[in-house]
């Protein structure tokens, strides 16, 4: 696909990997609508940037816990950009607790944003996709989809279930809409995160080094422009930590 003047979705667009995806997108000429949930001023100021360097871009609000606003959400960026031909399924939460304190409210925190808010946005994007002839969602998963990760025990499964639903979509809306997943090893880990565990995910990869934004924007890109012989792929990138 030719991403010029195309309409592009990004989820958690404001911040870390949704803006730099956004960013790339805009310079391939595209236009955007970032989500954000809380980050808005992140998101106005990605906006601003992109709006400085002669693109097009604006900013939505929307709680990806309620599906009325995904559904205003698209609705707007439809009304106001004229369609929309990418969805990148960027917003996420990645929340830490041991097995014995995950509440109903965490498992269903994990689920509501990292699977059925993909899902509902698909939906709603889906038909003005369709409308236009083609169309590209590409989901951002994890590693941790296969390998789940200690104390993550409801965002390992909501990742699982993302590859499922990626699969499950890109039947659904096959042959106008192509949808794959990036399964993200340890690539712009959480700011939080001491030296010390830093050190330790760089050594657990094959390449001995954690995975820069830049490797994660190349995959959406070639999920979006590279082909468009390619749906219901997960593309795997994390350095070889799964074979370390």
């Amino acid at each position: 696909m030719d991403l010029r003047n195309k309409v592009a979705l990004v989820t958690g667009g404001g911040r870390r990997l949704g803006k730099e995806i956004a960013l790339a997108l805009a310079a391939r000429g595209a236009h955007l609508a970032l989500h954000y949930n809380r980050s808005a001023a992140e998101a106005q100021a990605t906006v601003a940037a992109i709006n400085s360097a002669g693109g097009r871009a604006l900013a939505l609000q929307a709680d990806f816990e309620q599906v009325e606003e995904i559904r205003a959400m698209v609705a707007r960026v439809d009304a106001e950009m004229g369609g929309l031909d990418l969805l990148i399924n960027s917003a996420s939460v990645f929340n830490r607790k041991p097995l014995e304190e995950i509440s109903e409210r965490d498992w269903d925190g994990n689920f509501n944003v990292n699977l059925k808010a993909p899902f509902f946005a698909a939906q709603f994007a889906a038909p003005l996709m369709r409308r236009a002839g083609a169309g590209k969602i590409v989901n951002l998963g994890d590693l941790a989809a296969v390998r789940p990760y200690p104390n993550y025990l409801p965002y390992s499964v909501s990742k699982s279930a993302l590859v499922g639903l990626t699969r499950a979509l890109a039947k659904a809306l096959a042959p106008q809409v192509q949808v794959n997943c990036l399964a993200l090893g340890p690539v712009l880990p959480p700011e939080d995160f001491p030296p010390p565990v830093l050190a330790s995910l760089a050594a657990g990869t094959l390449l001995k080094r954690l995975g820069a934004p830049r490797d994660v924007v190349n995959g959406v890109l070639f999920f979006c422009e590279g082909s468009d012989f390619v749906t219901g792929a997960t593309l795997t990138v994390d350095g070889g930590t799964l074979l370390a």
